[in-house]
């Protein structure tokens, strides 16, 4: 049996950058330190901060005094402001590419565009990208809801972490439906990456392993690419979770890991399947 690693898993740009910038607050912050919600999808990394003291909290009403991380997904602006005027330290760690979604969304609003958000409407990102946008504006989540948009003149963007085939397919129909369309494709190149690797993987392996997060937007879009080539596909978080029946009969093996994943998570379920496999990288 082969393991095959796809060419992009595990961390992106995003993720490195809250997760420094935790550990800087950790180091040199003022204490106690809270995230406002985990910082990262990744329970395992969560924990990791816990034990050093970085603690989550869902609200900051929740916090008197030190410093709170805004996490990658964003929050709403009223948050930070609410944050500031209770005198805590604020770090904001959002992720650069969703600054990005919150920015256009903004200047679509602002523009008279009624704003389509393509995305997971419960998804804390989202959450954050509408409170940019004052609130005024739909979420999208499958093609079948966009045939229920109504708007001559609509402005998209779109969650990061989307799959981009999900993203053409929506704006498709919205083009149908509006005399005037403006799109922003605010996917993350990241992301984009990370499925088109996963789905080359897929179609060569007998069985795929995703490694992430259960909570993870992005992770579990791998699951789906993954799924949707018609190879067997297992979402896992640790090695302990690898069943060794998943392995019979089988001669390639393929491996990813969402963004907000861990290389030494991947390291340990590589080193699980060692112990009956020989190793072949990406």
């Amino acid at each position: 049996m082969e393991i095959k690693v796809a060419g992009q898993a595990g961390y992106c740009y995003g993720v490195e950058r809250a997760l420094r910038m935790t550990d800087e607050a950790a180091e040199k912050r003022r204490k106690p330190i809270f995230t406002l919600g985990p910082i990262i999808h990744n329970p395992q990394v969560v924990e990791s901060f816990v034990e050093r003291g970085v603690k989550p909290v869902e609200d900051v009403d929740e916090v008197d005094t030190g410093t709170i991380i805004v996490r990658t997904h964003g929050v709403d602006p009223l948050v930070i402001e609410n944050a500031h005027t209770k005198g805590l330290a604020v770090v904001d760690a959002t992720c650069p590419f969703v600054a990005k979604a919150q920015q256009r969304a903004a200047e679509l609003v602002r523009d008279g565009y009624n704003l389509i958000i393509i995305g997971e409407p419960e998804h804390p990102e989202v959450a954050g990208i509408l409170a940019h946008a004052r609130g005024k504006a739909v979420v999208v989540e499958k093609v079948e809801d966009a045939r229920r948009v109504r708007g001559h003149k609509l402005g998209v963007v779109v969650q990061t972490t989307q799959a981009l085939e999900n993203f053409q397919q929506i704006v498709g129909v919205l083009a149908a439906r509006a005399s005037e369309l403006k799109v922003f494709n605010t996917i993350c190149n990241a992301t984009t990456k990370r499925q088109e690797a996963a789905k080359k993987l897929a179609e060569e392996a007998d069985v795929m392993i995703v490694v992430g997060g259960k909570n993870s937007a992005n992770t579990s879009r791998l699951v789906q690419i993954c799924r949707a080539t018609g190879t067997v596909t297992h979402h896992i978080e640790t090695a302990r979770e690898l069943d060794p029946a998943w392995l019979a009969q089988v001669k390639v093996v393929g491996l990813t890991a969402g963004a907000s994943t861990p290389q030494w998570l991947l390291r340990e379920v590589i080193a699980k399947l060692k112990e009956t496999a020989v190793e072949v990288g990406p």
